[in-house]
């Protein structure tokens, strides 16, 4: 299934802090229905959960309440087992969710009717019994060491001296005159996520105070606000200090609007990270490569330095993940390195 980008939901708050989302309940009756907004409540300011993370249980939650309501169930306590583990497979059957989706959605269902039991709304929790769809071992599409190449030396300078109209961060910057050396902030960018196994949020998120050149390092905040801490290769470095003395002064605006971000827009804005998913595409295509988004980067990152002999742990922590099962499954991408160990050493290999 092809990965699609990403679409922002929020608005900003008071303070620029995203405001949660409201669920839409789908007609649920109201004692119901209300439930729905004081959950995602409870995520953000007792949780503590980022706004992506938010955003995703939302979701989730709209999908329930519509299943629900199409069952025509009128209260919390009605909601079943069976109830849940036929939702459950309706997504799989009928909108073709796949297995480790699907596994995510009742990560979210646990959480919402841990939420109801805790608030006495229903005598027990309907999802105790209730088993985890088998994750399908789908192996994540990679990018060669080529095409990798390919890809982060796409954005070039314009052939013309004088300034390229528009930018393609978003449609509301179209018209926008950029300046001649944009093409440094994307390939900053790229050479960012590649050398670091960045995801588009985590990219999206560093501040100026996060790149510590000097010694070869980023801080990067991922999931659950857990920071760690990256080193950063030459080439990748070299892209980052040539942006930010000759082409992040002439994207900054007065009055503090970048936030203190690395990579901003046309408008002097933060990059969000659904423009640098249509960035991403726009190079891949100009690269020739088709199908390509932002955590094919990150992919292509950890499979290649498993391929080069980097050790499993070390990318586990390089990644931040916080299960090592989750970095395994990059040693059964490429299977060449572990046909040449076998036929050196195996005594009948």
């Amino acid at each position: 299934m092809t990965a699609k980008p990403p679409t922002a939901r929020t608005k900003p708050g008071k303070k620029g802090r995203p405001r949660t989302p409201r669920p839409k309940d789908a007609g649920l009756p109201t004692e119901m229905a209300k439930q729905l907004p004081l959950f995602l409540s409870y995520l953000s300011v007792e949780c503590g959960f980022r706004p992506n993370t938010i955003l995703a249980y939302t979701h989730d939650m709209e999908m329930l309440a519509a299943d629900l309501n199409r069952h025509a169930v009128q209260t919390w306590p009605d909601v079943t087992g069976r109830t849940l583990a036929e939702h459950l497979a309706s997504l799989h059957a009928d909108l073709g969710m796949e297995p480790s989706s699907v596994a995510r959605h009742l990560a979210t269902l646990r959480v919402f009717f841990r939420f109801l039991h805790a608030r006495n709304i229903i005598p027990e929790d309907p999802t105790i019994l209730l088993e985890r769809p088998t994750r399908w071992k789908k192996l994540p599409d990679v990018l060669s060491p080529r095409q990798m190449r390919a890809l982060v030396e796409s954005p070039k300078p314009a052939a013309s001296v004088a300034e390229p109209p528009g930018d393609t961060d978003s449609p509301r910057t179209k018209g926008l005159r950029a300046p001649a050396s944009l093409w440094m902030r994307d390939r900053a960018m790229l050479e960012l996520m590649y050398a670091c196994g960045l995801r588009a949020s985590e990219t999206a998120d560093i501040l100026l105070t996060d790149w510590i050149p000097t010694v070869g390092i980023v801080r990067v905040r991922g999931k659950g606000d857990k920071e760690r801490i990256v080193p950063v290769g030459t080439p990748a470095i070299d892209a980052v200090e040539r942006y930010l003395e000759h082409c992040r002064p002439k994207l900054a605006k007065p009055g503090a609007k970048d936030k203190g971000r690395m990579l901003l827009s046309v408008r002097g804005h933060p990059l969000e990270r659904v423009a640098i998913w249509q960035l991403v595409r726009k190079h891949a295509n100009a690269a020739g490569l088709k199908n390509v988004h932002p955590h094919m980067l990150r992919h292509s990152f950890a499979t290649h330095l498993l391929m080069g002999g980097a050790d499993l742990r070390v990318v586990q922590e390089l990644l931040g993940h916080a299960d090592i099962a989750t970095t395994q499954i990059y040693t059964h991408v490429d299977g060449t390195r572990l046909r040449s160990v076998h036929k050196k050493f195996h005594p009948r290999g």
